[in-house]
């Protein structure tokens, strides 16, 4: 029987899974990439193990790897937007903060898209329609909270809105102090906690358009009914660029104000 777009996310984000998960506390190679990034043994074989889910029941597809960049010249409507291991650093140092993430976009949108994380045996899932968490071989629907006030913010470059915007700069407004309470976690599981009730929020600077690292969680998000946009409150991946996901819109425009504190006074 062939299986769903939607079940494949699964299944490849859980087969990259279980390799980072059996790699964790070993003696890792580095692999220096620019910027200071880099990337292990364990972002490599995951990969390798996600892209041979996808090929076998999708020979066909293009796939768009963070380690192997584009491979397959399928369609131009699908491709497979595949992030191996979203929290390296964390992983190389023996921290448990990290996931396995794989998005389908077809027809310019993400249409199913699946966050594994290697060691609660997690899937955070979505068909589209919904989003669900995969724990124990049952699916509970994710719904969004803003009751813990925990905003996870991303401190890691690029910021190419510097000039107008510095998730290091919100940290210290006095309103963002008055209302939430920080976070850095460092990898894009937390946006799909914003999903699943588990952060009020998630605020990031970036182009984050044919992102690895995002699609998947903006997906999840999206289905789970989250508000999500832009740093300056756009449709997402237009104007400047960046993301506030938050779980509900009272917290959404509070985390634009913030931001919008940053910004010059008009003359």
């Amino acid at each position: 029987m062939s299986i769903s777009d939607r079940d494949l996310a699964i299944e490849a984000a859980r087969a990259g899974a279980a390799v980072v998960r059996a790699h964790f506390g070993s003696s890792l190679t580095r692999f220096e990439k620019s910027g200071g990034d880099f990337a292990t043994t364990a972002d490599l074989d995951a990969e390798r193990a996600v892209i041979t889910a996808l090929r076998t029941a999708r020979p066909d597809d293009p796939v768009l790897g963070e380690e192997s960049g584009r491979t397959g010249t399928g369609p131009g409507d699908r491709l497979w937007l595949v992030d191996p291991l979203c929290g390296t650093l964390n992983f190389a140092v023996r921290t448990t903060l990290a996931s396995v993430n794989v998005a389908l976009r077809a027809a310019g949108h993400v249409t199913v898209a699946a966050c594994a994380d290697p060691f609660t045996d997690e899937v955070f899932w979505t068909g589209g329609a919904a989003a669900h968490v995969r724990r124990g071989g049952e699916d509970q629907r994710l719904v969004p909270s803003a009751g813990s006030g925990l905003v996870d913010v991303n401190l890691d470059p690029p910021f190419p809105n510097s000039d107008v915007f510095s998730a290091a700069r919100m940290l210290a407004d006095e309103d963002f102090i008055a209302r939430f309470r920080p976070r850095v976690v460092s990898t894009t599981l937390a946006v799909a906690w914003v999903a699943a009730g588990r952060r009020a929020a998630y605020v990031t600077d970036g182009d984050l358009r044919d992102s690895v690292h995002f699609a998947a969680g903006i997906a999840l998000c999206r289905a789970a009914g989250c508000v999500v946009t832009g740093i300056d409150g756009g449709p997402i991946h237009t104007g400047a660029g960046g993301l506030v996901v938050a779980a509900d819109e009272p917290t959404h425009a509070a985390l634009l104000a913030i931001v919008g504190n940053q910004r010059p006074a008009k003359g």
